[in-house]
């Protein structure tokens, strides 16, 4: 997208089933989560990168299964006061019409779950089809797109060692249940941005959201 014109909701019938992780600017751990976006980042402002691995999916009949989708997000201040400028990066197996799907899905336009979007972003600085790999090993989870964005993040250790620290029963907009986690190698480089989140704060989340017409 050269430019971009804040999106009008136009519901659509559509489904996303996987999980979303990221690694911010924060220190551990980001206090968006619990505030849902009222407290200050810890940095006073919010870069972060997200991942998210689709393994259940539709767009208006369209299979969005197996997709994975990377986005670079800049929040000037706090979460929930909006101006974020965003690039996404989508898997590039995606069909034309998974493709567009997926922007209308991350960009609010397809409303449902994502659909407060369109009062959060305010610049959607580029959107391309681009081989965006993701690994979910145990406690690691991985993104790499290209040179781009090259993340890795592991779960905090809980008191039991089968269960991560999280939080539980939230009204966060990625999900109810927030694992904590840590930035270990974590680069971005592009859209100008050189940004370096390794010890910095990291979340997984279980998603399940959907739009419908």
């Amino acid at each position: 997208m050269a430019s971009y014109q804040r999106p009008q909701i136009t519901p659509a019938d559509w489904a996303v089933k996987g999980e979303l992780f990221l690694n911010c600017s924060c220190e551990v751990f980001c206090p968006c989560v619990v505030s849902l976006g009222a407290h200050p980042p810890t940095e006073g402002h919010c870069h972060a990168w997200m991942g998210i691995a689709i393994d259940e999916g539709h767009f208006e009949g369209e299979s969005l299964a197996g997709l994975n989708v990377g986005l670079l997000v800049d929040i000037p201040g706090r979460m929930g006061e909006g101006n974020w400028k965003v690039a996404a990066y989508v898997d590039d197996t995606a069909s034309d019409k998974a493709y567009d799907g997926l922007l209308q899905i991350f960009s609010g336009q397809a409303g449902g779950t994502t659909g407060l979007f369109t009062m959060l972003v305010s610049e959607i600085i580029g959107a391309e089809r681009t081989q965006v790999l993701i690994e979910r090993d145990g406690k690691r989870r991985v993104i790499k797109i290209g040179r781009k964005i090259q993340g890795e993040i592991e779960m905090i250790d809980g008191a039991s060692e089968d269960h991560p620290v999280m939080i539980t029963n939230s009204k966060y907009w990625m999900g109810p249940d927030i694992i904590a986690a840590t930035g270990l190698k974590s680069r971005v480089r592009d859209y100008g941005r050189v940004w370096d989140f390794g010890g910095k704060s990291a979340e997984i989340c279980p998603i399940d959201w959907s739009g419908s017409k």
